[in-house]
């Protein structure tokens, strides 16, 4: 977050995809701290994109996805 600003990176979107929903981590290192570096080092805007959360599509690809690949388990 510190470096982009430097390299001419003035406005930035962040998400991170790795996550099925928002926690501590995501919330308080990126969106709080991450927000705070990159304005710090001269960024305009910054944006954080939550995660999917309880979003009742996200929940209905998530239980489809579930039904096709665990084969019956459940």
């Amino acid at each position: 977050f510190e470096q982009l600003p430097k390299q001419g990176t003035t406005k930035l979107d962040v998400f991170c995809p790795g996550f099925l929903a928002d926690c501590l981590e995501t919330l308080d290192e990126i969106a709080i701290m991450g927000r705070e570096q990159f304005h710090a080092a001269g960024g305009k805007e910054y944006r954080y994109i939550p995660c999917l959360n309880e979003s009742a599509d996200w929940i209905a690809a998530l239980a489809q996805l579930s039904r096709a690949n665990l084969q019956g388990w459940i």
